[in-house]
């Protein structure tokens, strides 16, 4: 999907999001460069540094949207995390190169569950034997300096035979799902840790160990027996041998490679760790954890379990409403990092009424299919939709300006008695119009009281 066109992105994008066409396009040509640079000559480029964004705009109209489907639409590593959870070094909390460590922990985890994909069917075949073995265990071979009570080539010969005659046919058993009742003893491993408390000020991933794993090394590896299943026991055979057959120091080299070439963060809330002028006193969430980005951002190696992670090479995106605030209240230091910014425009109703209907996970169509599972048809006339995005744009210009997540509360308050009743509803088809809206909604929005606490 790296190969994706700025165009085909956005088209793409606009299946799931109205409007912000500008903030779109910044994103589909950051992602293409990605790919460019990839083509360029080797000497020519480490010397290329992406361009991290900044998406200024009111809450709701799309800005962690355009995060989410873009993490679905490129192959890239992706992490979203929250701006305002990290702490400065230094103090109790997160720092902010924990979201490196946690970029690359989800690309090791999503390419070992790739690499399970491809070797599921042999490991199912491995697990098939053990399950084989369980079910009918293998002769005992004689040891060295017994005898045998019968003559051996005889117990050999047809012994064999009908070991093997009887083990395929049990196979044949076994995939017709004809022993999916009988229960088999399996040797589980037994996974409870002991717990062991760390008075310190950093987290566990600083300490430069995997503590979990260390105590797993010093401590015997406990085993339970437990009587499972004949289908859940292969399923955690098949697992087992997966775990084996996997080639984790190749997957560790790739995630780390991934991340550092085409990892994507998105750093959502920036405006939050802005400093506010004339308070006193260290602010250890907002101008220290600035401070800490800046060498993130800029390139720098962070310390994982897994070894050294460049950041040189990963794409910044930040967000964040900004409004009490401007981007250049941010340190000059990180302004510098953010060289795209881009303004995202405020909803009005022809965006609402888009919202409405347009995309792929339209609102009315959720409600819709959702009332189909209790056999209700609602069917909303063009007049309904015109009144919820009128009366949407009213309340966000009359209260808190809380963009497209304001029809959610809408819709809730208007389908309140439908959801309620739905099972026991004797009539199965409801149509809504422009009437009906205004008979729900009109009496909370007139209050400009009730729909600051219901709206």
């Amino acid at each position: 999907m790296n190969s994706l066109k700025p165009s085909e992105i956005v088209i793409e994008l606009d299946k799931y999001i109205v409007g912000q066409h500008s903030a779109k396009r910044s994103v589909a040509i950051a992602l293409r460069n990605r790919w460019r640079r990839q083509q360029v000559a080797e000497d020519l480029r480490d010397e290329i540094a992406p361009k991290n964004i900044i998406l200024i705009g009111p809450t709701g109209v799309g800005k962690t949207e355009i995060a989410r489907r873009l993490s679905k639409l490129t192959d890239s590593p992706f992490y979203k995390v929250e701006a305002s959870k990290f702490t400065e070094v230094g103090y109790v909390g997160r720092d902010v190169e924990s979201m490196i460590r946690d970029l690359l922990e989800l690309t090791i985890n999503l390419l070992k569950t790739r690499e399970q994909e491809v070797i599921k069917p042999k490991a199912r075949a491995v697990a098939e034997e053990r399950m084989l073995d369980l079910l009918l265990p293998p002769k005992p071979r004689l040891q060295q300096g017994e005898t045998a009570k019968e003559p051996q080539l005889e117990v050999v010969t047809t012994g064999t035979d009908e070991s093997f005659s009887t083990r395929e046919k049990l196979r044949g058993m076994l995939r017709a799902g004809k022993l999916d009742s009988r229960y088999v003893d399996l040797d589980v491993p037994d996974r409870s840790m002991p717990t062991v408390e760390i008075f310190s000020n950093v987290g566990m991933e600083e300490m430069g160990i995997n503590f979990k794993d260390m105590l797993g090394g010093l401590l015997p590896k406990n085993t339970r027996r437990r009587k499972i299943k004949v289908p859940e026991a292969l399923d955690i055979l098949s697992q087992e041998e997966a775990q084996n057959l996997i080639d984790m120091d190749k997957v560790i080299r790739q995630a780390r490679e991934k991340v550092e070439q085409s990892g994507i963060i998105f750093l959502d809330e920036i405006d939050k760790i802005v400093g506010k002028s004339g308070s006193h006193g260290p602010d250890i969430s907002r101008e220290g954890v600035q401070r800490d980005l800046l060498p993130i951002v800029e390139g720098s190696t962070v310390t994982t379990k897994y070894g050294p992670v460049k950041t040189d090479h990963i794409l910044f995106i930040a967000s964040g409403a900004f409004h009490t605030i401007k981007p250049s209240d941010l340190i000059p230091e990180l302004q510098g990092r953010f060289p795209i910014r881009v303004e995202l425009d405020s909803l009005n109703r022809q965006d609402f009424f888009r919202i409405l209907t347009e995309p792929r996970n339209a609102l009315v169509l959720q409600y819709t299919e959702l009332l189909k599972t209790e056999g209700i048809d609602v069917q909303f006339e063009t007049s309904a939709i015109e009144r919820i995005a009128a009366i949407a744009e009213e309340v966000n210009t009359m209260t808190e300006n809380i963009g497209a997540r304001r029809l959610h509360t809408l819709m809730e308050c208007l389908l309140d008695d439908i959801l309620f009743d739905a099972p026991d509803l004797q009539e199965k088809k409801i149509v809504i119009d422009g009437d009906h809206v205004d008979s729900k909604l009109k009496a909370i929005q007139s209050n400009e009281d009730l729909s600051r606490y219901i709206l």
